[in-house]
């Protein structure tokens, strides 16, 4: 009985070397119309679909190897007499091999502008139930939809065969696959209707990159990326220097990118475990970097450091004195690589985009044992104009401006989160405390004398006024908060006796 190996790919990369030296292993090529081009172009001989099944390629394309001369010659277990009598019993030849691979749907969706019904046109319907009719028949059909497998597979063939294992592997493959191209087109058409959260929730990722371990040496772990990746998001940064990110390295480098984006002025920020431990602005970005780093000059060591400007010498000078894991900036002249490169172990990403705001229709997730939690992700911004002033005394031009760079940078600090600042830097951060006077006084103590004449911001109301005691014995001048608290007036009467001007933003930014 003749041996038959069924092409019809897409991407055409390597596909003319397989078909060669499958047709001198002694398998009959077959293929459909724009692959069949191709290996006829290369000198090799092609049986169209059409010849076995006897119908026209027709509907532009559409309809070509739904057949049961080409399925059945698939599906068909070799090892069942009732199978192979029914086969010659209908004239149906068998498929050894298939090599397939889809139409391109996510290259046409990343593409700027793509109509929908272009996007529609690219969604294949004969590929994957080609590629799922072969892998559930594993065991007599040789699958292929990766043209980095196709070497392989070959060596195999030439070799004697491909032994059951790696045929059981490339029919996982396949159900890999298939479950992300329809994952992706279910995320493509329900993005059309604005359908955020629908009763079964798909979501895929493509592999960006294995880590060493996970949070610590016994976890292993692996960094997925988002189909297209975001722009100015860390994974589409740029590895320029330095050992491969770790697990935490690319979870603090996310913080770091996240807060960075909230500043149009010159910032730097500094993120150790995932919370920032400074962050400053400056008429620079070197003086930026200082502010951030004199900001708390013991966490920051070995902390990550974003820039929302160029790196120039002057920076990475500055940059340079301190132990530093990763710097993530936008640009670095050619002095200041050379000035970081020095430093062997250093991370230096380059991420172009990172000043540009995340979306509005970005969906923030979070893992729980059995579940998922999905939100919309906090997008609010500060302004001004939205403030309510509750205390006798308004804030000054001073403190205000100071008030929305602490309020800024607390949106991004694990809560209970409490953070005092002056102008152009922070002073003092409390992070993830059980109790918001708790998140108050490490703010306050990792202040020390800075406190003086500095702001307070917290993510959520102050519940007892015992916050706004701890501010004021500081020598706190004004406060920003949400407000909400069925006891906000103990808190505004606290604020009014000790000469504290309050704010009230009416927005909650809790970070768990």
């Amino acid at each position: 009985m003749k041996k038959r190996v069924l092409f019809s790919v897409s991407d055409k990369t390597g596909v003319c070397d397989f078909a060669r030296r499958a047709a001198a292993l002694g398998y009959e090529i077959v293929s459909t119309g724009g692959t069949q081009k191709a290996l006829e172009d290369a000198g090799v001989a092609v049986v169209n679909v059409s010849e076995i099944t006897g119908f026209p390629e027709c509907l532009d394309g559409r309809l070509k190897t739904l057949h049961p001369a080409i399925h059945g010659g698939i599906l068909a277990i070799r090892g069942s007499r009732d199978h192979m009598a029914q086969l010659e019993l209908l004239s149906i030849d068998l498929i050894d091999i298939v090599v397939i691979n889809l139409y391109p749907f996510k290259q046409t969706i990343l593409r700027a502008g793509v109509h929908l019904d272009e996007a529609i046109e690219n969604i294949d319907i004969g590929g994957p139930t080609l590629i799922r009719a072969a892998a559930k028949n594993w065991p007599d059909v040789v699958v292929a939809v990766d043209p980095a497998d196709y070497d392989g597979i070959l060596e195999q063939l030439e070799s004697g065969g491909v032994p059951r294992e790696r045929r059981f592997e490339l029919a996982c493959k396949v159900f890999e696959h298939t479950a992300h191209y329809d994952a992706l087109i279910a995320d493509y058409l329900c993005r059309q209707t604005k359908q955020r959260f629908p009763e079964t929730l798909t979501v895929t990722y493509e592999k960006a990159q294995g880590l060493r371990y996970g949070e610590n040496p016994h976890q292993a772990a692996a960094f997925y990326r988002e189909i297209g990746g975001l722009q100015g998001s860390l994974a589409r940064a740029e590895h320029l220097h330095g050992k491969e990110l770790s697990f935490c390295n690319i979870n603090d480098a996310a913080a770091a990118v996240a807060l960075i984006k909230e500043f149009d002025r010159p910032c730097a920020v500094a993120v150790k475990h995932a919370t920032p431990c400074g962050a400053g602005l400056g008429a620079d970005i070197t003086a930026a970097y200082r502010a951030a780093r004199d900001a708390d000059p013991e966490a920051i060591f070995g902390g990550v450091v974003s820039l929302n400007r160029a790196c120039d010498a002057a920076a990475a000078d500055e940059l340079s004195q301190t132990h530093l894991d990763i710097i993530i900036a936008p640009g670095y002249t050619d002095e200041a690589l050379e000035i970081l490169t020095r430093k062997k172990n250093v991370r230096i990403l380059l991420l172009e985009n990172i000043c540009d705001a995340m979306p509005e229709d970005t969906l923030d997730f979070k893992k729980v044992q059995g579940g998922l939690l999905v939100q919309e992700a906090d997008c609010a911004s500060f302004s001004p104009e939205t403030l309510t002033v509750v205390t006798e005394r308004k804030p000054s031009e001073e403190e205000l401006e100071a008030l929305g760079f602490a309020w800024r940078v607390c949106k991004h600090v694990k809560s209970n989160a409490v953070v005092l600042a002056q102008r152009d830097m922070t002073v003092g951060i409390g992070a993830g405390q059980v109790s918001r006077v708790a998140a108050a006084e490490i703010a306050v103590r990792g202040a020390g004398e800075r406190a003086k004449g500095s702001v307070m911001a917290s993510d959520a109301f102050f519940p007892f006024s015992d916050c706004v005691e701890t501010a004021g014995a500081a020598g706190v001048t004004a406060i920003i908060q949400p407000g909400g608290s069925v006891r906000d007036q103990e808190s505004i009467d606290a604020a009014n006796r000790l000469g504290i001007a309050m704010v009230f933003t009416g927005v909650r930014h809790f970070k768990h």
